[in-house]
């Protein structure tokens, strides 16, 4: 996607917006712009004086294109869908709209009284508005003295880092970061320099390198992680303070015990575990004994299993992807950032990149946090059973990103006008049907385009509400046919746990908790089922409407 914005005179701006063909889900997207009455190309003219009334028709065709422009791939699955009828497709996709909306107007041109300003103060309304499910004051347990995360972050201010934060334990949390003032949109929560982030450079310049490099297919972050394991024990290392402030245990999904894993029958999550953990002790296999021969470098002592579960999952839990001026992609490790916790209602979203002015690495905030909040970063668009696999949490609230996807085979038929769009998913999915704005007859709270492939499945290669109107007894057996596969889904999750949560271990509480949330999410794709089957009962007997 691309925006441009031109003054085209004191009284009189312009917007131009374009969904970029190299889009993947160009297609998708053009046919949800379409729906709104807008094309591929916008433009966006305010002239001045410009009253309310169109200043807000602006912002909302502005918002219109953003949101669609935005959506990432399981927003631009599930559409109009699970769209609002204020139009809001979900926290992250308006947040990102608006955020881009925001990027398309240079800050040097705003000056007092000019249309640009009127537009960038309408916009920090909207942000303003934009609520997120956990907006609320931590609630900060003072027994936990921070001694260690204290130190952390006066090693970072000595070396250039920046914080408008606090780093406290929260309850239900762990450990976070709390905003010290009011912050608002574009304000830089934490600054933190390239000196002070760990990347592949250091592994570049220790005696590690004239051995690693010898090695077939030995990765950036493979050596990353090596020189990680010897580092966190080094006395004298300049990150000390961080590695100190670390966990002695990261409490991931990599580390469940047999209960836990015995909760999770039933469960792909189960299967996920399993396959990592499996990865992991091949690679520990493959590697330990290339540098056995080097023990002066690699002493034996450091390098265990259990030393290099710990540091593949800090990884994973803790580093980040950063671009550097060069151009180039890194994993580092970034101290004091990773106290910053994750939310489906994030404060902080754009990110990842080296500033080219400062050479340092910002996390400005794409909406309020105010004080004594917990400020909240995006780790990404993952499901609960990636965060809990490898990052050791499951989110607060309903995440959107809970799918359970359905592998399917790929129709063949190039003379379908509205084959491009069906077959252009070589997986569909479903997620708990309350996130879904439409429950009526044909949609169900269901993801249009699994029906429309099962409706194919079935014989019906068309799918105009008429033809739909006229096949209800196809439609009978979609649906009859769905629920009977999700019928198995949740017997193979069984009943409910019965255990005290109280009494447990913290792994098993976990798969009991992850567990439950998926049979909420078959649960309700049973009833919306149901009440499909019901509704198409009642519509058999009755002529088209």
């Amino acid at each position: 996607m691309v925006g441009a914005f031109n003054t085209m005179s004191e009284t009189t701006v312009e917007l131009c917006l374009e969904l970029s063909e190299d889009d993947p889900f160009y297609q998708h997207k053009k046919k949800l712009l379409s729906s709104k009455g807008l094309g591929v190309k916008e433009t966006v003219s305010l002239s001045g004086p410009l009253s309310q009334q169109l200043l807000n028709a602006a912002l909302e065709k502005l918002l219109q294109f953003g949101r669609i422009v935005n959506l990432d791939k399981v927003e631009v699955y599930f559409g109009d869908d699970a769209c609002t009828p204020a139009g809001v497709y979900s926290v992250r996709n308006e947040i990102s709209a608006l955020t881009w909306i925001f990027s398309l107007i240079p800050a040097s041109s705003c000056k007092p009284q000019t249309l640009e300003a009127a537009l960038r103060e309408a916009l920090e309304v909207r942000i303003g508005e934009v609520v997120g499910a956990e907006e609320k004051e931590a609630r900060v347990d003072d027994s936990y003295r921070c001694e260690k995360e204290s130190r952390l972050v006066e090693w970072g201010q000595r070396n250039g880092v920046k914080t408008k934060l606090q780093i406290a334990q929260i309850d239900g949390y762990g450990r976070g970061a709390i905003a010290t003032e009011d912050l608002k949109f574009g304000d830089v929560a934490l600054e933190i320099p390239i000196s002070s982030i760990i990347s592949e450079e250091y592994v570049y310049n220790s005696d590690m390198q004239p051995i690693l490099e010898k090695i077939d297919g030995m990765t950036a972050e493979t050596m990353m992680l090596l020189w990680t394991m010897r580092e966190k024990h080094n006395l004298e290392s300049k990150f000390k303070p961080y590695f100190d402030s670390l966990q002695e245990s990261f409490c991931t999904g990599l580390s469940f015990g047999v209960d836990a894993i015995m909760v999770l029958d039933g469960t792909l999550l189960l299967d996920e575990i399993m396959q990592s953990k499996e990865v992991l002790r091949e690679r520990y296999d493959e590697l330990i004994p290339l540098l056995s021969n080097h023990k002066n470098v690699f002493p034996p002592e450091m390098y265990t299993w259990e030393h290099y579960l710990w540091a593949c999952e800090l990884y994973y839990s803790n580093s980040m992807q950063i671009k550097f001026p060069d151009g180039k992609l890194k994993t580092c490790l970034i101290p004091v950032a990773g106290f910053l916790n994750h939310s489906i209602c994030p404060h902080i979203v754009k990110y990842g990149k080296v500033d080219l002015e400062t050479s340092s690495l910002k996390f400005p905030l794409s909406r309020p946090c105010n004080k004594g909040e917990q400020c909240y970063l995006s780790y990404g668009n993952y499901s609960s059973s990636h965060l809990l696999t490898f990052y050791g949490f499951l989110p607060k609230g309903d995440n959107p990103y809970d799918i359970i996807p359905l592998d399917v085979d790929v129709i063949d038929d190039d003379d379908d006008e509205d084959m491009e769009s069906v077959s252009s998913w070589t997986t569909h999915m479903l997620r708990g049907t309350w996130l879904s704005s439409n429950h009526n007859i044909f949609h169900y709270g269901l993801p249009t385009p699994l029906l429309n492939y099962l409706r194919r499945a079935h014989g019906l290669v068309h799918h105009s509400e008429t033809d739909l109107w006229e096949n209800l007894e196809v439609e009978m057996g979609v649906l009859e046919n769905l629920k009977s596969t999700f019928d198995d889904m949740m017997q193979n999750l069984g009943d409910a746990d019965s255990m005290d949560r109280e009494n447990v271990e913290w792994d098993v509480e976990m798969a009991m908790e992850f567990k439950e949330r998926q049979r909420k999410i078959v649960s309700s794709i049973l009833d919306s089922c149901s009440a499909g089957i019901k509704m198409v009962q009642e519509a058999i007997g009755k002529p088209p409407v």
